[in-house]
C-alpha cells in the first residue's frame, strides 16, 4: 500500500541560488579530476513508458559512482575537500597542490555516522587525501557493508547497538572530544557547513543529468530520502537550472556572459521546478509525517523501524533539507518492502531490450513508487501523470547487499 502526505507549503519561497550552475563550477571542477571520475549513465526505459501509457521515464544510475556503487561520495568528497583547504590554508586548491602536502594530510582525521553508502563514500575520499577515517554505523547494520566501508578506504569501522539518531550524536560527540572533523549528511542547530557542503556535491549528479537529457525538462521526479539531503539537493538543483536552457549551453560553450543573462531570470524557482515527490519507507517516514503534521516544523518519524532499505532508515529529517522540500516537495509517499522488492525485479529483468539496472534496496525507491503509482488509476490522478508524463528517478545505489539482491531477483518480475 502507498500513503501519500500533501506538502501544504509547496510553492513556497526558497533560496536555491547556491545549486546555481555557475556557482557549483568549482565542485565539478574537483570531481572531474578524480581519476575515478566518470559520467554515470542516464538509461531510458523506452519500453517500460510505452507499457505504462507515458512519454518517458529515465534513471540516472549511480550505481556506476567511483566504483563505490553509489552517489554518496559526490558529497563527501567536495565536503572533505572544503575542510582540507581551510586546514591548509589555500583556497580552491588543485589536486596537486593538495598531495604536495600529504605530512599534514596525515594528521587530519574524519568520522562519520552511516547507514552504508555515505560512509564508504567519506572512507573513500579520506583514503584519497592520505587522511584517517572512523565510520559508526547503527544496529542492524549488514557486516558486508561495514566490509565495503573499509575495502573502500582506510577507514576504521563500529557496527554499534544504537539507532540511527543516536550513533549521529555519538559520534558528534566523539568528534567535539577529539577534535576530529565530523562530516556528517544531515544537520541540526550549530552544525549545518558541513551538510550543507555535501548537498552541494550532489549538484554534479543533477548537472549530468540535465545535460544527458539533452536539457527536456521531467515533469516529475520521485526522490528518495533517508534524512533527505540528497532529495533536497537534487530538487534544489532542478529548481535553480531549469528555466536557463539557453544560458546553460552558454556555460557550456565557455561564453563570459553568464552574468549579464542572469540578470534575465523572472520566474521563482518553484515555476521551474518539476513536480518532486519524496518516497520514504512505510515504517521509517519522517517527510510523511513532516508533511502530514504540516506545521511547517521537521517531524519524526512514528513507524517501527523496520525496513530493507537500510539507507533510508533515517527517523528525523535534515534541517537543511527540509528547508528546500518545504517549498519545491509536492507531496511524500511511502512504499512497503514488498513494492522495493518488485521494483527491483523489474529494473533486474526489464521490459522488451530495455536495459536492465541493478539496483539495490534503498537504490530503487524512486522507481517504486513510478512502477507502483502507473498501475493505479487513483494514483496516477493524484500525482497527476498522463501521456506526457517524463518522470526521472535515480538509482542512488547498486547490489551494496549482494546475498539480499540475489534473493530478491531470482524471482523474475512478470
Amino acid at each position: 500500500m502507498i500513503k501519500l502526505a500533501p506538502n501544504k507549503f509547496c510553492g513556497s519561497a526558497v533560496d536555491t541560488s547556491a545549486y546555481n550552475f555557475a556557482e557549483t563550477k568549482n565542485i565539478r571542477r574537483l570531481h572531474t579530476a578524480l581519476a575515478a571520475y566518470n559520467v554515470t549513465p542516464l538509461i531510458e526505459l523506452k519500453n517500460f513508458a510505452a507499457a505504462k501509457n507515458i512519454r518517458a521515464v529515465y534513471v540516472k544510475d549511480e550505481a556506476h559512482r567511483f566504483g563505490l556503487k553509489a552517489f554518496k561520495a559526490l558529497g563527501g568528497v567536495w565536503a572533505i575537500y572544503t575542510v582540507i583547504s581551510r586546514e591548509l590554508g589555500l583556497s580552491n586548491p588543485t589536486l596537486d597542490e593538495i598531495f604536495s602536502r600529504r605530512a599534514e594530510l596525515d594528521k587530519l582525521t574524519f568520522i562519520t555516522t552511516t547507514d552504508g553508502n555515505h560512509g564508504k563514500g567519506v572512507s573513500w575520499a579520506a583514503g584519497l587525501f592520505g587522511c584517517k577515517s572512523r565510520v559508526y554505523m547503527p544496529r542492524g547494520t549488514v557486516e558486508v557493508r561495514a566490509q565495503a566501508i573499509r575495502d573502500a578506504g582506510s577507514a576504521t569501522v563500529e557496527i554499534t547497538d544504537m539507532t540511527y539518531d543516536d550513533c549521529v550524536k555519538f559520534t558528534a560527540h566523539l568528534a567535539a572530544k577529539n577534535r576530529w572533523h565530523l562530516i556528517q549528511d544531515t544537520s541540526w542547530l550549530g552544525y549545518e557547513d558541513i551538510p550543507a557542503q555535501i548537498m552541494l556535491g550532489y549538484s554534479t549528479l543533477a548537472y549530468e543529468a540535465i545535460r544527458q537529457m539533452n536539457f527536456v525538462r521531467p515533469t516529475h521526479i520521485f526522490l528518495q530520502a533517508g534524512v533527505g539531503s540528497m532529495a533536497g539537493a537534487i530538487a534544489a538543483t532542478f529548481a535553480e537550472n531549469f528555466n536557463h536552457v539557453a544560458e546553460l549551453q552558454t556555460l557550456e560553450r565557455g561564453d563570459n556572459v553568464w552574468s549579464l543573462q542572469r540578470l534575465t531570470r523572472q520566474l521563482d524557482a518553484t515555476s521551474r521546478c518539476p513536480r518532486i515527490t519524496i518516497v520514504e519507507p512505510t515504517e521509517v517516514a519522517c517527510f510523511y509525517e513532516t508533511m502530514r503534521i504540516g506545521d511547517g516544523q521537521i517531524h519524526s518519524a512514528t513507524g517501527n523501524g523496520q525496513t530493507m532499505m537500510a539507507g533510508l532508515n533515517c527517523a528525523t529529517p535534515c534541517e537543511l533539507a527540509w528547508r528546500l522540500l518545504c517549498g519545491l516537495a509536492a507531496d511524500t509517499a511511502t512504499i512497503s518492502d514488498d513494492i522495493a522488492a518488485e521494483a527491483m525485479r523489474r529494473l533486474a529483468s526489464p521490459i522488451g531490450d530495455d536495459t536492465p539496472i541493478i539496483s539495490g534496496e534503498s537504490g530503487c525507491a524512486g522507481f517504486a513508487l513510478a512502477n507502483a503509482a502507473l498501475d493505479d488509476a487513483e494514483l496516477r490522478r493524484t500525482l497527476a501523470i498522463d501521456a506526457n508524463s517524463i518522470i526521472f528517478v535515480i538509482n542512488t545505489e547498486g547490489a551494496t547487499d549482494p546475498l539480499n539482491y540475489e534473493l530478491i531477483t531470482k524471482e523474475a518480475s512478470p
